[in-house]
């Protein structure tokens, strides 16, 4: 029988256990990496053979030798304190530079780890819950969602349970760790849709709609076709509503068509689910989905009841203290971060705690702290986020001034999570084959820009500014409100210059579908980046009108007065002692030349 053919049920997948994490953990999966990792060095095994078995363990490929970087799935974002224990013992243990980073599909990524020691990481992380598998590769990768789900004001309905079920039913699903490319799924709960859903391959919006009899049935309206990098698309409605009843089975015809699309294998630099979407359109695509459901396979139960158990948070959150003692810190350094960081629940006296983690970066030393709060102020869990992130949930109102303290101890109590001093940003040439400039050293830069800046104006302070280091979009810069990527320009003779193409006034998380941004003709010097920031956001200031937002700003007077002010950095200048530094990237310290190696995303 063809992959295609071998039916999975709900039953075979209740064989495992899921007590302990959305995805369980195989041991014997780590036993046999552990194996064919020993035979592949002993030369027993093409790399052509090995480097896509190694990319479905979550090992992937760095452009520095004999390393390897080591995802570590976390669906939906969702963590317990013991994971992140785990993983603070991975960082300290198994990674040169003592830090894990937060990505932008909810990932946590372990740079600069020897193939040898990969298999002991997993085994670290597999018995609290946490597994690298299909974390790379042409797989369904990992399913992020709202770290808001199941307390945010405005959500119709509880999703976590249905989207964990979703995960289990796809991981180590026959159709899915063989697909023409990478497979991106997220899950919206609250009406902002703050995890992008039109940037995926599938979203799930929830809505309650009301049927011809008067029940009230939960559902999703599924949007299909979306993503960045070349060519990036908006995904499209594939169906208003379909209930829950059916969703797992509407998307396993969606996943099947993608498997079965042979002309998408022909190329895999254009073997994204978008790209065949957008050649047929939506339309005819929502009829290959509707016929897909009229086959034999589509007539065994999709219920996902059974896969959807996860642990009820409200069981385990501390009690409220009596009284709360906020009201007595006036400190006003408590007091911006209260008013940025901290967000009331619907559940009465709770709250979400924003974590802003520069760059995405947890160092080895925070890890334990951040389990410790966890434990003691937000019911043992906490949730990373598509902004990079970390949010604890179940905070109560009296102990918010503790949590904060203890945040502040390791420098996590800065305040300003999801406005314009939180800069997004892919790791870039610090460890990609792809890379093409340091995403993460101007990123930096940026960040440092914009505190010297004391930024007030709440339109401004409300900006998302983001970084990829190539334009396949990692840091999601296309549906930033100012948004660059990585490129290459021309120098002074043979010479190159680390530069950044530049997007503007995309948008995602404002209760409509995301955005692209529109990208400004010049290429602007990567040193030069943090101030043409600086003068965007001052020519904004000077000419918009009275409360108009950027976005708005920028479609009233078009790109034109953006293009100049680029253009006036964009030319690189000669290569002398008074402007080499325009020819060497930040954190480097030689002159710059593409060095691009052949990435894994594709293998």
């Amino acid at each position: 029988m063809t992959t295609v053919e071998r039916d999975q049920t709900i039953e075979e997948k209740l064989k495992y256990d899921y007590s302990n994490a959305i995805i369980p953990f195989l041991p014997e999966e780590v036993d046999d990496f552990e194996t064919e990792a020993t035979r592949f060095k002993r030369g027993e095994v093409p790399v052509e053979t090995f480097t896509p078995y190694r990319l479905i363990r979550g090992v992937y490929g760095q452009r520095q030798p004999d390393v390897h970087m080591v995802r570590v799935k976390i669906p939906l974002g969702s963590l317990t304190a013991d994971a992140l224990d785990a993983l603070g013992v991975v960082a300290k243990e198994f990674v040169a530079l003592q830090k894990g980073h937060v990505t932008t599909r909810e990932n946590i990524q372990f740079h600069f780890v020897p193939l040898d020691l990969a298999a002991d990481v997993m085994r670290i992380l597999g018995p609290v819950g946490l597994t690298s598998r299909e974390a790379c590769g042409n797989t369904m990768r990992n399913v992020t969602g709202c770290p808001e789900a199941g307390v945010a004001q405005d959500e119709p309905f509880y999703v976590s349970p249905y989207a964990a079920a979703y995960v289990r039913w796809f991981v180590r699903h026959p159709l899915t760790t063989s697909l023409p490319r990478k497979f991106k799924t997220a899950f919206a709960s609250c009406a902002r849709d703050c995890v992008a859903t039109a940037i995926h391959d599938l979203g799930f919006i929830p809505q309650i709609v009301t049927d011809e009899k008067g029940v009230a049935r939960k559902g999703f309206r599924m949007v299909t076709g979306g993503g960045t990098a070349i060519m990036p698309r908006i995904a499209m409605t594939l169906f208003d509503f379909v209930p829950v009843e059916e969703y797992l089975k509407v998307s396993e015809a969606v996943v099947r068509i993608f498997h079965r699309c042979d002309e998408l294998r022909k190329n895999r630099a254009r073997a994204r689910l978008k790209f065949y979407v957008d050649r047929i359109g939506i339309d005819a695509f929502r009829q290959e989905v509707e016929e897909e459901l009229k086959k034999p396979w589509a007539r065994k139960s999709f219920d996902p009841t059974p896969l959807s158990a996860i642990p009820d948070e409200e069981q385990d959150v501390p009690p409220l203290p009596i009284p709360s003692e906020n009201s007595h810190h006036s400190d006003p350094e408590f007091q911006a971060w209260l008013g940025t960081n901290v967000r009331a629940q619907k559940q009465p006296g709770y709250n979400v705690v924003w974590v802003k983690l520069p760059l995405g970066d947890i160092r080895a030393n925070q890890f334990p702290v951040l389990a410790r709060i966890a434990r003691t102020y937000a019911g043992g869990r906490a949730c990373i986020t598509n902004e990079q992130n970390l949010a604890f949930r179940w905070v109560p109102d009296g102990y918010l001034h503790d949590a904060w303290q203890e945040l502040k101890q390791v420098s996590l109590g800065e305040p300003g999570a999801h406005q314009i001093t939180d800069v997004v940003a892919c790791p870039g040439t610090d460890s990609c084959k792809l890379g093409i400039t340091s995403s993460m050293g101007v990123a930096s830069a940026i960040r440092e820009t914009l505190a010297e800046m004391g930024i007030q104006d709440p339109l401004v302070k409300a900006l998302h500014v983001k970084v990829s280091g190539c334009p396949n979009g990692c840091g999601q810069h296309h549906i930033a409100n100012i948004g660059f990527h990585g490129a290459a320009s021309k120098g002074d003779g043979r010479n190159q210059v680390p530069s950044y193409e530049v997007f503007l006034a995309g948008h995602y998380g404002d209760g409509a579908m995301a955005g692209i941004g529109k990208r400004l003709k010049a290429k602007v010097p990567a040193k030069r980046v943090p101030r043409l920031v600086r003068e965007f956001i001052g020519h904004y200031q000077a000419h918009r009108q009275e409360d108009e937002p950027f976005n708005a700003f920028v479609e009233r007077v078009g790109l034109q007065p953006f293009e100049e002010i680029a253009s006036r950095h964009s030319p690189p200048g000669p290569l002398t002692r008074e402007n080499i530094a325009t020819y060497i990237d930040w954190g480097k310290t030689v002159l710059y030349k593409v060095e691009r190696g052949e990435g894994e995303c594709a293998v």
